[in-house]
């Protein structure tokens, strides 16, 4: 009987041990996940630093580019900017030129692209599939606003969707009523045979903060017309 108790405490200490050992393996294993999560992060913001750099020179050698309003975007707290949407070339000059951490919501097509991929990945695109509700895509972006960042999009959904008579989605209107984050209209021209010189402006905050947490459909199509409308006269 005395052996078989030794026995058993000697299991008892012998699965104390592996427990330990196991919690230990556990937590050395995420504070070394930690440091490379930390690590990527770090190595991202240099790349991206340097790709910004050499996006804003290549616009402004080859496109002239020139910005406007730029006095009207807030320094910090969340915003929503909304522009019009004429080539692959608008999301970068947003990027570079609205002088925040923005994240753009961008169709997952986005990814077929090698070039545009890689984009995407630096500037911590959101993917989301054309004309889906994505849950994911919705949380992420709300997220990215929650933690006072700049998260920007097209109405139009996809390029010069005004001409091709496309619908314009309700995206800004919808993230602008349920976080309550201002939204910034953006009109881009410019950048075409005939008129070579690119021109970004931003417009003054768009305050939709009394409709926070409003599902009505009218109160949402009344914002969105109002967004483009506001950014069609900057495109003026």
């Amino acid at each position: 009987m005395n052996k078989l108790i030794c026995i058993y405490r000697y299991i008892l200490t012998l699965e104390g041990e592996l427990k330990y050992i196991k919690i230990k393996s556990i937590v050395n294993y995420n504070y070394k996940k930690g440091i490379m999560l930390k690590m990527k992060e770090f190595l991202k913001k240099i790349v991206r630093g340097i790709v910004k750099g050499a996006i804003y020179i290549y616009c402004k050698i080859v496109y002239s580019m020139k910005i406007v309003g730029k006095e009207n975007i807030p320094k910090e707290g969340p915003i929503i900017i909304c522009g019009n949407h004429r080539s692959f070339l608008d999301p970068p000059l947003i990027e570079v030129t609205c002088g925040r951490y923005a994240r753009f919501l961008a169709k997952e097509e986005l990814t077929k692209n090698k070039f545009l991929a890689f984009l995407g990945m630096i500037f911590d695109a959101i993917l989301v599939k054309r004309d889906s509700k994505e849950v994911t895509a919705i949380k992420e972006s709300l997220k990215t606003l929650k933690d006072g960042h700049c998260l920007a999009l097209f109405p139009e959904g996809t390029r010069n969707g005004l001409e091709k008579g496309e619908k314009v989605k309700d995206g800004g209107a919808f993230f602008a009523v349920r976080s309550g984050a201002k939204v910034i209209p953006c009109g881009i021209k410019g950048g075409t045979k005939d008129n070579r010189k690119v021109t970004i402006t931003y417009g003054k905050p768009l305050d939709y903060s009394q409709y926070k947490g409003s599902k009505d459909k009218e109160v949402l199509d009344n914002i969105t017309e109002e967004i483009m409308s506001e950014i069609i006269e900057l495109t003026k």
